[in-house]
């Protein structure tokens, strides 16, 4: 991925959805010809001169101190996450030497598959680029039998984007498809020079124009807890909350639990379908990538 085209089209997103009465500037009279700030408007909120920050959105970060940074995360009043990704595109110091790690393999700890076996609600273990690497039986009913599909499509984006099934689960699938995208676009600035994720990147854009679509939009999302509507084949309707948790020793692992709420109808649906894996389903859903894909 070109590092130059990621932080300039990042940077222009973001300051097109800004307008200068939102940054507290007095409009200027007469017609404007971009859309949000310009480039001199947020120089001027940045504290910085119209020309760097012009080689700034160029992606000529070299030597951009994390002052300036903070300057322009400001100007543009970025979250939180999308902090970190400006951070991640420009490179400063120590984020640049932590990049010069190489990814290792991924494995999930046999501690991780009994947990999972103990829970009696749906759960995942996500790696990488929205890899799946292992979940519960329950899991695996109520989106899809990852283990069942060939290694490559173990995948998350790739069941929102190319898997017809997604599209009548999610009660409000372009939602779901945008989250995957943008949480797809926060791994990208950190992990830039990843393969797996050129790899997928392009298929996903050469096979779906909603993907390419949201892929221009620069979102990013870091998914730390919220709430899915889920219309399953086989128990209907469910409306389940999720939280993400780290997972320690490994930054690009995290567990997904989704939860019902107690005594509701999504807790009686989720019941129904935790039966129906009880008498369908044998053994642990689990798929490593310490077995099949060594490349991490």
């Amino acid at each position: 991925m070109d590092r130059s085209t990621e932080i300039r089209e990042f940077l222009r997103t973001r300051r097109a959805r800004i307008t200068p009465e939102m940054a507290g500037l007095a409009p200027h009279p007469g017609a404007r010809r971009v859309p949000g700030l310009r480039r001199e408007e947020v120089a001027q909120l940045a504290g910085v001169s119209v020309d760097y920050y012009v080689q700034l959105e160029r992606g000529r970060t070299h030597g951009v101190s994390e002052t300036v940074l903070e300057a322009v995360a400001l100007a543009l009043q970025l979250d939180d996450t999308e902090r970190a990704h400006l951070f991640d595109l420009a490179q400063p110091t120590a984020a640049r030497a932590r990049r010069k790690r190489p990814l290792s393999p991924q494995r999930v700890r046999p501690v991780l598959y009994r947990a999972l076996d103990s829970l009696s609600v749906p759960a995942l273990v996500q790696g990488r680029r929205m890899d799946i690497l292992a979940a519960n039986r329950l899991g695996s009913a109520l989106f899809t039998d990852f283990q069942a599909r060939p290694h490559r499509e173990r995948n998350f984006a790739r069941f929102v984007f190319l898997d017809d099934a997604a599209r009548t689960l999610y009660a409000d699938w372009e939602r779901a498809a945008g989250d995957c995208v943008a949480t797809l676009r926060l791994y990208a600035g950190r992990h830039p020079d990843d393969p797996q994720l050129t790899e997928l990147i392009g298929e996903l854009s050469l096979n779906s124009d909603t993907f390419r679509r949201m892929w221009a939009d620069h979102d990013v999302l870091a998914h730390t807890a919220g709430t899915k509507r889920l219309h399953h084949p086989i128990v209907g309707d469910l409306t389940l909350d999720y939280v993400v948790l780290a997972v320690e020793g490994d930054p690009d692992q995290t567990l997904v639990i989704l939860t019902p709420e107690p005594a509701s109808p999504s807790a009686e649906a989720l019941g129904i379908l935790a039966s129906w894996t009880g008498t369908s389903a044998t053994g642990p859903h689990a798929a490593s990538n310490e077995t099949h894909n060594p490349a991490g």
